[in-house]
């Protein structure tokens, strides 16, 4: 790559060279030989054309800066009733192929969510490098780092907590924040790690509600995070209380968290399209901010959320609602904007799950059991977004019609689906 990349910039500077060149060339000819002022002016015109285009060309080429930041790992160690230990593992990758970077500097955050108080509550945060070349420091202090093209490093953050209520906890949300410098802007991006902290064992028995022929019951999970594996969810809260037949239902906004799907809105970079049309949307929906909508935008495409926007616009006002969501893409009606769900995911905008359908068949091979992933909400709408070959959409939808999950901070993203015998 590095010896690719040398013959290229030797290629582009020649260019350079023969278009001043042939300029020289030709303001020569025009001033030693006045008759030939014409051809030597044309001369000097293909000349510093081909130089600033050539260097245009390659500075428009360039790729950007890309560094990021991910979480890579975590654990908590309880170690006596007052006091707790988590270590946090970060990974910093330079994605550009062919310039370095400088991870410059780094500032972890930490939000405790706590049913209690968390007055008595005290949090050291330590901030350790990983680096293959570099001792780490001591003193909480980020040296400022250059990782070479397509190279990475890590980073360890411990947490100490101490007090009275640490019991009390149920989640912890670490932001850390680091610079991005490089040959374009200086760039502030934020890497985001949710960690639950409260225990939630298996219900030995569930809170079942009936109606005819059906039967359901929602249970109850630790709060979910991207670092989860569904098969060990459902072995360790379903399994013990599932019979051949039933369906698992999950949450669409669980199975979108687990997958990582969501960002935070400083992720986001509104343009003018979402400014101006997230103005046209009703209050309180998730594409009535500029960051909803420009979220939309980042999955569907600029083009088409705008054709969606007329077409559906001039549907409205012939009395045909829901155009827009049905041209928009299948993000549109699945997002969740900030507020739409439960802390600290309610600081984030959550997109629908990624290939449902792939998902649900995954899982049923993985478990054994019939799946389906289900858009719920307390309006009594129901929307099956895949589900697999055995399950009765009509019995899902009978069952969820209540929202037996809930819309607020319940955490239980899964429902399980009991059909009596020949249903």
């Amino acid at each position: 790559m590095a010896a690719g990349s040398s013959m290229v910039n030797r290629g582009v500077w020649g260019l350079i060279l023969a278009g001043l060149g042939l300029s020289l060339w030709g303001a020569g000819r025009w001033v030693w030989d006045p008759t030939q002022a014409p051809a030597g002016l044309i001369q000097v015109a293909i000349g510093i054309l081909l130089s600033l285009g050539t260097l245009l060309c390659w500075l428009t080429t360039r790729p950007a800066d890309q560094l990021w930041v991910e979480p890579k790992g975590w654990t908590l160690r309880r170690e006596t009733p007052q006091r707790w230990r988590l270590q946090a593992e970060f990974v910093a990758r330079n994605l550009n192929p062919l310039l370095e970077v400088t991870l410059a500097q780094v500032n972890p955050r930490l939000h405790l969510l706590s049913s209690g108080s968390l007055e008595g509550i005290h949090s050291v945060i330590r901030l350790r490098s990983r680096h293959e070349d570099l001792p780490p420091r001591n003193d909480n202090y980020w040296q400022a780092y250059i990782l070479s093209p397509k190279g990475q490093t890590g980073l360890e953050l411990e947490i100490e907590l101490r007090g009275e209520g640490l019991a009390d906890l149920h989640s912890a949300w670490v932001e850390l924040d680091y610079i991005q410098y490089g040959r374009q802007e200086r760039t502030l991006k934020t890497s985001h790690l949710i960690l639950p902290l409260q225990e939630v064992e298996p219900l030995l028995e569930l809170n079942w509600q009936q109606q005819e022929h059906l039967s359901w019951a929602p249970i109850p999970t630790p709060l979910l995070t991207p670092g989860d594996e569904w098969p060990a969810i459902i072995d360790r809260y379903v399994r013990p209380h599932a019979q051949p037949g039933d369906i698992v239902a999950i949450s669409e906004t669980a199975a979108a968290v687990v997958q990582g799907n969501f960002r935070h809105p400083l992720q986001v970079k509104p343009g003018l399209l979402a400014r101006t049309l997230c103005y046209f949307f009703p209050s309180k929906t998730s594409l009535s901010s500029r960051y909803g909508l420009q979220t939309l935008i980042d999955c569907s495409g600029a083009w088409r959320v705008l054709a969606a926007f007329i077409v559906g616009s001039l549907a409205k006002v012939l009395g045909i609602p829901g155009v827009f969501y049905v041209l928009a893409g299948e993000q549109a009606a699945l997002i969740d904007d900030v507020t739409g769900t439960l802390p600290p995911y309610d600081q984030f905008i959550v997109l629908g799950p990624e290939a449902p359908a792939q998902l649900v068949q995954q899982l049923q091979a993985q478990t054994g059991y019939d799946v389906a992933i289900v858009d719920a909400n307390d309006l009594g709408e129901v929307k099956i977004l895949a589900a697999t070959a055995g399950v009765k959409g009509s019995l899902v939808e009978q069952a969820l019609r209540k929202n037996p999950a809930g819309n607020s901070a319940e955490q239980t993203p899964i429902v399980l689906i009991r059909p009596s015998a020949g249903q």
